[in-house]
């Protein structure tokens, strides 16, 4: 099976050339970085690294900061596009173990449909966040299964694997949420499609080189469009 990790990045200069390594280490898996035109130079050094990686590191340059949900929707087409079979979403600032996505993918490759790297799965796994930031992504998850009957723990991930069938099963110009209310949309209409979603504890590490992206903004947007997506018709996509 071909293995590709999309990586957005924005300003991770600090990061990326570890990511490169450690991930390409693993032995398994491409990387597609996603970036919105880092102004600190990130996709300067992944150009740079591309040479020397024997054809297992690419890069979509995007001309600003155009949002989470739609840098993801076009590393999934573009990995649809290059025949991949597993396809991973995950940070690039090692909130993520990268180690992880060897768990993640035995999962697609045996029981699952979609696999979620998950925080609350079990307890709560999560390291070096703020209390207040700890309980509104904790409750944002209860909400999301208050609300949508969906049986996920950890709604807010972003670190997640897809059987390519899925992906090709979305309809992914219809995905309407474009910051973090995007994993929540992403699972819900994998969930209300039949897929099977299965949840991997993992414990996620909160970042020690760059700056989180979170904001106001993007916290409103997910709270308001979940209410909205239990009245929303879910097709398939017509080239499921």
């Amino acid at each position: 099976m071909r293995r590709l990790v999309i990586i957005p990045t924005y300003n991770e200069r600090e990061n990326v050339s570890r990511m490169i390594d450690k991930v390409l280490s693993l032995g398994i898996f491409d990387v597609l970085f996603v970036d919105d035109g880092s102004p600190d130079g990130t996709a300067a050094i992944i150009e740079e690294r591309i040479p020397t990686c024997e054809g297992r590191i690419h890069i979509l340059k995007r001309s600003g900061k155009l949002g989470l949900g739609s840098a993801y929707i076009a590393g999934f087409k573009w990995a649809l596009e290059h025949g991949y079979d597993l396809i991973f979403e995950m940070d690039c600032d090692f909130s993520h173990n990268p180690d992880d996505l060897l768990r993640l993918s035995r999962r697609l490759e045996n029981d699952a449909d979609v696999a979620v790297g998950s925080r609350y799965v079990k307890g709560v796994n999560v390291v070096n966040w703020p209390l207040g930031r700890l309980l509104m992504s904790y409750f944002a998850s209860v909400y999301v299964r208050l609300v949508t009957r969906m049986p996920v723990c950890d709604a807010t991930a972003g670190f997640v694997g897809y059987r390519a069938d899925v992906l090709r099963g979305i309809e992914l110009d219809g995905v309407r949420m474009v910051g973090y209310g995007f994993q929540i949309e992403m699972k819900y209409t994998a969930w209300r499609l039949g897929y099977r979603i299965i949840e991997e504890s993992i414990i996620f590490i909160d970042r020690e080189e760059g700056t989180s992206k979170m904001s106001s903004g993007i916290f409103g947007e997910a709270f308001f469009g979940v209410l909205k997506l239990p009245f929303r018709k879910i097709r398939a996509a017509q080239n499921r």
